[in-house]
């Protein structure tokens, strides 16, 4: 049984063979149909020619090396005596004639002589009497090679289309992925390992590669080029055909076996990849706590048992590689051995030429192979339904906020907010709001204090519509927010927490947030504001300078500071403050404090902070515990109350008076 180390499937999968799929891939081949198209025009050249190189040498035997019936104009045999007729109208023939009068036989159709007598004559003199014979083989040889030259051509044409289709249909699939990821609900990513999305967008749609670039043409060639072999084969000589074909049902019995064998270990492959993709990144970002309390080791020893199982699925897809390729080449060898024994009985009784007896072995090898591509293919093509599978349940999930049935409206400013008996719950039966109500009005700051698990967060993720409430309205501008056009509405929003996410990239593009319009003395303006020069100054490439991912080169208060620079640049008519001063300094709190304080100004503002200080100069503050407002007024208005406000600022003095942490809770 394996193990899932906290990762989970969306879903059990359907029917190993459901062309439901292919069907839904279809639409993705359509910008590239002219391309398919030539690319199937191009396999059918290509598999005539590999028909014609066979039956070239066919005819070079038969007819040059060892001529078994009469050829206009050339030197003839005779078949049941086996004597090659000279042109003794031909002076070096009639030479030839005059000087072996023994070996050469004249009657009505000229001179004669037996092939096996051929070899006692002096090889320049072989040389002269084949010498239209030699000239054959040498045009032959020439056809030959042109063809192959041609097949080498056409192949190489044939792999660029091909290419430049497969890789443009894996290009819109992974977008057609990216861009639906991006519009999924904040409800959808809290539940999906961030290791499993990365595996869909990158090994699931390379398998697609696969299928398009592998199996979809080259599918024709096979069968195109067994339907042809089989034809040439019936054509040259049937009843040898017909005793190599009775192999052919043992072939596709073995092949369909194994294929429904190996479509299970393909999915469990697909699945093993996502858990290790999952626990490497959880490794990686989680790699300061494994190391500080030295879980290395029983980190080391659960990525042990993944990977082993991993191992033991990849080896269970080899075995049973190991046992279907061999049986292909033994029967192959079986095949290959009937020709030899039924032909070469032919050509020793003169019933079949050595020509074919030489087209059939070739043709023979040439016939398992496209039998062997096929399965081949077949199991490609499992290994791409097994991805498909899974792009298109992601590609099913349609966890999206609700959009208005009708033109969403526009947004202007932001006059005036409103809560209206707001409920939520993250989890169905775990409410964290419950019947919250309160109004903001344009260039008022509120702040919404509470213990930790009261619901404040909850209301910023409402009110930024990361989330849809349970029951109640938000209204902005006495609309409510499910009619208005949510990118307009966060357009006018701002929100800096606690610990901000930056991109990797140039500091610059992490404050314009791809603003190519952002002048030069605007970005000063802006981190003056936020107290960001004397950062950038420090800086080795100033504005310009990469960061790495998340922001990690820099402090988490720098990371603070450009945040609030992000949201200066953005120039909002709403400021969302989310624990915007939890765990920094105090000098650099006293620069945060007063950017924030200049990013206010005339704005609405909602600030969610522990710190009591953070909320002492708001115009009103809201007091949460256990998802209700239990208390509101302006901070001297709840001291004099002397209720549960009253007594989280006195826990807070206390407890920063005896040298705590200033942040502490009260639950």
């Amino acid at each position: 049984m394996f193990s899932d180390y906290g990762y989970s499937e969306e879903k059990k999968l359907g029917k190993a063979y459901d062309f439901r799929l292919l069907k839904r891939l279809w639409p993705f081949t359509r910008p590239y149909r002219i391309h398919l198209f030539c690319a199937v025009l191009l396999i059918i050249c290509i598999t005539l020619l590999e028909l014609a190189l066979p039956y070239v040498t066919k005819m070079a035997i038969d007819r040059h090396i060892v001529p078994d019936r009469e050829i206009s104009g050339r030197i003839v045999g005779d078949e049941k005596n086996r004597l090659l007729y000279a042109d003794t109208s031909r002076k070096e023939i009639a030479d030839l004639v005059r000087k072996y009068p023994s070996l050469f036989h004249t009657d009505s159709r000229g001179s004669g002589i037996a092939l096996a007598d051929v070899s006692k004559m002096e090889m320049t003199d072989i040389m002269v009497l084949r010498q239209k014979d030699i000239a054959g083989v040498g045009f032959l040889a020439g056809i030959f090679l042109i063809i192959v030259l041609l097949d080498f051509g056409l192949n190489f044409v044939q792999v660029m289309v091909m290419e430049y289709a497969g890789q443009g249909v894996m290009h819109d699939l992974r977008m057609k992925l990216f861009s639906h990821i991006q519009g999924l609900s904040v409800s959808f990513f809290n539940r999906s390992p961030v290791a499993r999305l990365v595996t869909r967008t990158t090994n699931d749609v390379q398998n697609m590669h696969e299928l398009f670039t592998s199996v979809i043409v080259f599918v024709f060639k096979d069968v195109f080029l067994l339907t042809g072999i089989a034809a040439v084969l019936l054509s040259i000589r049937w009843q040898l055909a017909l005793i190599c074909f009775t192999l052919l049902p043992f072939m596709i019995w073995i092949s369909l076996y194994f294929s429904r064998q190996v479509r299970e270990i393909f999915r469990t492959l697909r699945i093993k990849t996502s858990e290790i993709n999952t626990r490497f990144s959880e490794t990686i970002g989680g790699i300061k706590v494994i190391q500080l309390f030295r879980q290395e080791k029983a980190n080391y020893k659960k990525f042990t048992v993944l990977n082993h199982e991993f191992y033991e699925a990849g080896m269970g897809q080899i075995r049973i590689f190991g046992i279907f390729m061999p049986m292909i080449e033994l029967f192959n060898a079986v095949a290959l051995a009937l020709v030899i024994y039924y032909g070469g009985r032919g050509v020793l009784s003169e019933e079949v030429s050595l020509g074919v007896l030489v087209a059939f072995i070739s043709y023979m090898r040439m016939f398992f192979n496209p039998i062997r591509d096929i399965a081949e293919k077949y199991n490609i093509l499992q290994n791409a339904m097994s991805s498909a599978e899974r792009i298109f349940l992601l590609l099913d999930t349609d966890e999206r906020l609700s959009s208005p049935e009708k033109e969403p409206r526009l947004l202007q400013n932001i006059e005036h907010i409103a809560f209206e008996n707001v409920c939520h719950a993250y989890v169905k039966g775990e409410t964290v709001l419950r019947d919250v109500s309160f109004r903001i009005t344009a260039g008022e700051t509120v702040a919404i204090v509470g213990p930790t698990g009261a619901g404040k967060t909850s209301a910023i993720n409402l009110l930024i519509r990361f989330y849809d409430p349970v029951s109640g309205c938000i209204r902005i501008n006495g609309q409510d927010i499910r009619e208005l056009d949510i990118a307009r509405v966060r357009s006018e929003t701002a929100l800096v927490t606690q610990d901000p996410f930056l991109f990797s990239g140039t500091v610059r593009d992490n404050i314009v947030q791809g603003n190519r319009d952002f002048s030069e003395e605007k970005m000063m303006e802006v981190l003056e504001n936020a107290n960001c020069r004397s950062l950038i100054e420090k800086l080795p490439d100033g504005l310009d300078t990469l960061l790495s991912e998340g922001g990690s080169s820099i402090s988490s208060g720098e990371r603070q500071l450009l945040s609030i620079a992000r949201a200066f640049a953005r120039d909002p008519g709403l400021i969302l403050l989310d624990e915007a001063t939890s765990y920094i300094d105090s000098e650099t709190e006293v620069r945060i404090q007063e950017a924030l304080a200049r990013l206010m100004e005339n704005r609405t503002a909602i600030i969610v902070a522990h710190r009591l200080s953070t909320a002492r100069s708001a115009d009103k503050i809201l007091v949460l515990r256990q998802g209700s407002i239990i208390e509101s007024g302006n901070h001297a208005q709840l001291m004099e109350k002397r209720g549960f406000y009253y007594k989280l600022h006195q826990l807070q003095n206390r407890s920063s008076e005896d040298g705590a942490a200033p942040g502490i809770s009260v639950s």
